[in-house]
C-alpha cells in the first residue's frame, strides 16, 4: 500500500492508524527524514506513529548522518531490504511520503526484480571486466531503469545490463507487470486553503520549537554550510539567515511562500504519474481522520485487499 500526497496533508498520520488496523509498518518515501540530528526542518512528526499506545515500526528514517548525501539509488535498495523483511514477518508494507521520485523508484523496482536471468548473456559478459560492462551499459542508451541502476561491481553491473536490455526489448514491460505488483495508492489531498493553513501553522510551531536552533546545532558539529542549500527549504533559508542574506521577519515570510511552491510541484509531480499510467486513489484531505480512515478502508475492501493477518 501507499500513501502519498503534499507536504502538510497528513500523511503520517493517516499512514500510522492505517498500519495499526492492518497489522503494517512504514516506508518512509521523505528525501529528507532519512538524516539523523535533522528532526524539526524535515518534519519528523514521531508522535503520529503512536496509535492507542502502540509505536507503529517505520523504516528509513534516521539512516544517513546528517551531512552527507542520500540519494535515490540508495533509497531504492534501503526500500527493498526494508519491504522484504516487513513481508517476510507477515506484515503489510505501507510506503509514505511526498518525495514523489522516491515512490515511483521504488514501486518501478519491485517490478524490475522480476525481469528474468539471461543465462547466455551473462556468460557472454563474464568474459568482460567493470570498465568494459560500464561501457555497455551506457551504450545500451536510457530506460527507465538508467538512474537506479547499480554498478559498482561487475555481477551488479551484468544485473543492470540485463535489466536494461529486456526493457528495451518489452518498452511496456512495467505498465503489463501482473497486479500483485501495483499495490493500492491512495492519495491525500487537501483544498488549496486548508493546506496553505497548514503550511503556515507548520511552519510557526517549527519557528517556536527552535528551527533557527536546529541549524545553528548542526553548524557547531561541524556540517558544511554548502550542505543547507542541498537539503533546501528550511535549512536553506535558515543558513542564509544566520549568514547575514536576510532578517528573521523576511526569513520566515519567503521560506512560507517557498513550501507553499514546492507543495504545488509535488502535486504536478503526482499527476505526472497519473498520466503515466499510476492509479492513485484520490481521498478529501479536509476530511477528519476518522473519516479518512473509513475512506481507505471503503478502497481496501472494493480492491478486494487483504492484509497479512487475513
Amino acid at each position: 500500500m501507499v500513501i502519498l500526497g503534499p507536504t502538510a496533508s497528513g500523511k503520517t498520520k493517516l499512514a500510522a492508524q492505517l498500519a495499526y488496523r492492518l497489522n503494517g509498518e512504514i516506508i518512509s518515501a521523505d528525501s529528507r527524514q532519512v538524516y539523523r540530528d535533522m528532526n524539526i526542518g524535515t518534519g519528523k512528526d514521531y508522535p503520529d506513529y503512536m496509535v492507542n499506545g502502540t509505536k507503529i515500526p517505520c523504516h528509513l528514517i534516521d539512516i544517513a548522518d546528517a551531512g552527507t548525501r542520500y540519494n535515490l539509488h540508495q533509497f531504492t535498495l534501503d526500500f527493498k531490504i526494508a519491504f522484504d523483511a516487513i513481508v517476510l514477518n507477515n506484515r503489510l508494507p505501507i510506503l509514505c511520503g511526498g518525495t514523489g521520485l522516491y515512490i515511483q523508484a521504488a514501486l518501478s523496482n519491485l517490478a524490475f526484480t522480476k525481469i528474468p536471468v539471461d543465462k547466455q548473456l551473462r556468460i557472454e559478459l563474464a568474459q568482460m571486466d567493470l570498465v568494459q560492462l560500464k561501457h555497455l551499459f551506457t551504450k545500451l542508451g536510457p530506460t527507465p531503469y538508467s538512474n537506479l541502476a547499480d554498478l559498482s561491481t561487475a555481477k551488479r553491473c551484468i544485473r543492470a545490463i540485463e535489466i536494461s536490455r529486456h526493457l528495451l526489448s518489452n518498452p511496456h514491460f512495467i505498465q503489463n507487470e501482473p497486479n500483485e505488483l501495483k499495490p493500492l495508492i491512495i492519495g491525500l489531498n487537501p483544498s488549496l486553503p486548508l493546506r496553505r493553513k497548514r503550511i503556515a501553522e507548520r511552519l510557526s510551531e517549527r519557528r517556536t520549537k527552535g528551527l533557527i536552533d536546529e541549524i545553528e546545532g548542526l553548524l557547531k558539529m561541524g556540517i558544511d554550510p554548502a550542505m543547507f542549500e542541498y537539503y533546501g527549504l528550511e535549512y536553506k533559508f535558515v543558513w542564509r539567515f544566520l549568514n547575514g542574506q536576510m532578517s528573521e521577519v523576511a526569513l520566515f515570510e519567503l521560506l512560507e511562500i517557498a513550501i507553499q511552491q514546492y507543495a504545488k510541484r509535488q502535486m504536478t509531480f503526482f499527476r505526472k504519474l497519473e498520466k503515466d499510467g499510476m492509479l492513485i486513489n484520490w481521498i478529501d484531505g479536509d476530511l477528519p481522520i476518522a473519516a479518512q480512515i473509513e475512506e481507505c478502508l471503503k478502497l481496501i475492501n472494493a480492491a478486494d485487499f487483504k492484509s497479512p493477518d487475513n
